[in-house]
């Protein structure tokens, strides 16, 4: 069967497990499936945008192929498939922690981020709300080096499959506790984190997949507590999907101003606690 056939059957199968995953180990009991947003977010940003900005993608990357011939040197063409996967998640994992990062110390940037993080109820959906000025740098950023440097057509579909599946397991709403292995590869235990409302602009825990980089750049943070909940301090986020995209070019001064919160040091096992916990 054609991968490209493969591909959304895979991301639908995950999206159906952790929603039953999430009703049966909650890290927040009582959080909805339907909840605040949750048409917004499927519909418009999970199926709309992506279709749409999928074709713009595409064409930039057409264009300036046609326009400088890489692709033609086939200059990784020749590695293993696996080789050619591993390589792209990596690189492209280490850019996306960067600019994740910038993006919550830059005013500008930030209100390209902030749609990402106006969700209440953060679960396995939530990871899609995301401007699409954002998506169109990132994705063009991810697949742009794929199609010039020559890699097999099946590799950007096995990216994008990852990156699907990754982004909602990150976001799930569950009680996940991966101990030592939460150094390397990324969960929802500390991406629930960087999600809290008592975090701001300064952010923590940039990583996506990769752990390792909040680890390996101080930017990791993972109390023996829970948050006390998800969103944007001091800002009225609107509902519409439309709406959504021009708040974020708002005059500057209308934002109101949010605390901070020192990065304290990492506990990474959770001794004592009575809740259930899946583990993984």
């Amino acid at each position: 069967m054609s991968a490209r056939i493969v591909s959304p059957l895979v991301i639908c199968a995950a999206a159906l497990l952790f929603i039953a995953l999430e009703r049966v180990f909650p890290y927040d009991r009582g959080q909805k499936v339907f909840r605040q947003g949750f048409w917004t977010d499927l519909i418009w940003y999970t199926i709309f945008q992506s279709y749409v900005l999928a074709l713009v993608i595409a064409a930039i990357i057409e264009w300036t192929d046609n326009h400088t011939g890489m692709s033609r040197l086939h200059l990784v063409s020749g590695w293993p498939i696996a080789l050619q996967a591993l390589f792209f998640f990596v690189i492209h994992d280490f850019y996306i922690y960067w600019f994740h990062r910038l993006q919550h110390n830059s005013k500008i940037l930030w209100r390209i981020h902030e749609a990402h993080h106006s969700v209440r109820d953060v679960d396995w959906l939530a990871g899609s709300r995301s401007h699409s000025l954002e998506i169109l740098i990132n994705q063009t950023v991810e697949f742009m080096p794929m199609a010039l440097l020559g890699a097999a057509p099946v590799v950007p579909i096995i990216k994008g499959v990852i990156d699907a599946v990754w982004g909602m397991y990150i976001h799930s709403n569950l009680d996940v506790h991966t101990g030592k292995l939460q150094r390397l590869i990324n969960g929802p235990e500390m991406h629930r984190w960087h999600h809290a409302i008592e975090i701001t602009e300064g952010g923590i825990n940039f990583a996506t997949k990769l752990a390792i980089w909040d680890w390996l750049f101080g930017t990791r943070y993972l109390p023996d507590t829970k948050p006390s909940g998800y969103g944007l301090l001091g800002v009225e986020f609107p509902k519409n999907y439309f709406v959504q995209h021009a708040f974020a070019f708002r005059k500057f001064h209308d934002a109101a101003p949010t605390p901070e919160l020192e990065v304290a040091p990492v506990v990474v096992n959770r001794p004592g606690e009575s809740r259930d916990i899946f583990e993984v």
